[in-house]
């Protein structure tokens, strides 16, 4: 069994409240009307011709459709979600307006069994959040990352 990896980064800047992150909310039908446990750190799988480092940049980049930051990485390290995929994250301090994002798209078959093929956005929107309130609504893995950014910033 070949264990799914992916690599990410969470965005994050400093406001007098403390600590915001980046999440984006997932695309697609599923997540459509769905929030806690919806949104995630922009992310995506990588092999083994591609580092880490250069797979979360790259996934950042086709994800919100924005450049990866230019800021000093911050390792987070890893975590395994509930479906069995190792995550490594990233914190990289910097700023952006999610209304700039332009997500990737991928095509499945929906209505699901109808032969039909449908675009989504991997990420239908982003957003910033404050510490607590994005622990309401990451997907319940990656909540390690945002107690290891407390802990380091």
């Amino acid at each position: 069994m070949v264990t799914r990896r992916s690599a990410g980064i969470l965005l994050f800047r400093r406001t007098p409240d403390g600590p915001e992150v980046m999440l984006g909310h997932m695309g697609g039908p599923f997540w459509e009307h769905r929030d806690a446990g919806a949104w995630s750190v922009p992310k995506g799988e990588y092999g083994d011709d591609e580092t880490p480092w250069d797979a979360a940049r790259r996934e950042f980049q086709e994800e919100l459709g924005l450049p990866a930051p230019a800021g000093a990485p911050l390792p987070l390290g890893e975590v395994v979600q509930s479906g069995g995929k190792h995550v490594i994250v990233w914190a990289v301090e910097g700023d952006l307006d999610p209304a700039d994002m332009v997500p990737g798209t991928f095509t499945m078959e929906w209505p699901r069994g109808s032969g039909r093929s449908a675009e989504f956005p991997e990420l239908d929107r982003a957003a910033w959040f404050g510490l607590e309130a994005a622990r309401a609504v990451i997907v319940r893995a990656q909540a390690a990352f945002l107690v290891r950014l407390a802990e380091q910033v």
